[in-house]
């Protein structure tokens, strides 16, 4: 048994809910929120989530940063959720259903520079490949259907986490290391949007071999930063779908490896 000192204390990004006066509750407040799936898949590897709020806003009082928590924590989980704003890949809507949450964006992306600055490793999770993506260069098909109306369906609003398709993984890449022999594997598809133009510095290590969007990505760097279009934490064994557990182990054994490697220049050998 791990004591809560010794466990992992992992960043969750929030989500955002923002003023809205048609809501019951908090209609004139900014809310910050994760879905729980998230963290009770952290916890399957013992770790401690800890989300981690806006700085920012119009109540934000003492001088707290994102860095602060990139400091303290062990390593970061971005959180699936609401569309990018296509303005921080450097391009306008092409819908007005697609505005996407900037305020999110530019939170999250000061959030996972933080953790990259620190040395602790970044997962990307659906919304948070994408994040990732334009984060460092990339940009994002705004809408499968619209941009590439070939495509494979990736988004059932009423079969949502039950929406599946085929995983081609990439060989040779970190990622078919994790997942062994198998080429192929099912997952569950939840996105309309995509990476159209892949971040400088990453790698493609899976494609949904229906029509080639890309489903996992890696920097190729020395930073330690991963990535998922589907949802790890929405695995279930009854539907038979790709079992994810590899991911989550190797990203904790990175944020235990730096953890353990800042302990021995802080308390060297004698």
């Amino acid at each position: 048994m791990h004591s809560a000192g010794e466990r992992l204390k992992i960043a969750v990004s929030a989500c955002f809910m923002h003023p809205d006066p048609a809501r019951a509750a908090f209609a004139k407040k900014t809310l910050n929120y994760v879905e729980l799936s998230v963290p009770h898949w952290l916890m399957s590897g013992g770790a401690l989530p800890v989300m981690v709020p806006s700085v920012d806003g119009d109540t934000a009082r003492g001088g707290i940063t994102l860095d602060d928590y990139a400091q303290w924590l062990d390593g970061l989980v971005l959180h699936g959720g609401a569309d990018l704003w296509p303005g921080s890949y450097g391009e306008a809507p092409i819908d007005a259903r697609w505005q996407g949450d900037r305020v999110r964006d530019a939170y999250e992306m000061v959030l996972v520079k933080a953790f990259v600055a620190a040395g602790k490793p970044v997962f990307g999770i659906c919304r948070g490949l994408q994040l990732i993506n334009a984060t460092f260069g990339g940009t994002l098909v705004q809408d499968i259907p619209t941009q590439r109306p070939q495509a494979l369906q990736h988004r059932d609003a009423d079969r949502y986490d039950q929406n599946f398709h085929q995983l081609e993984l990439v060989p040779k890449t970190r990622l078919s290391a994790l997942l062994g022999c198998a080429s192929s594997y099912k997952i569950n598809s939840v996105h309309h949007q995509c990476i159209k133009d892949l971040a400088p510095g990453f790698e493609v290590e899976a494609r949904c071999p229906d029509d080639g969007t890309i489903e996992a990505i890696r920097a190729t760097g020395p930073d330690w930063i991963a990535a998922v279009q589907w949802h790890p934490e929405f695995h279930k064994p009854e539907h038979g779908t790709l079992d994810d557990t590899p991911l989550l182990h190797d990203f904790l054994a990175q944020a235990h490896a730096v953890r353990a490697a800042a302990h021995h220049t802080l308390s060297p050998e004698l």
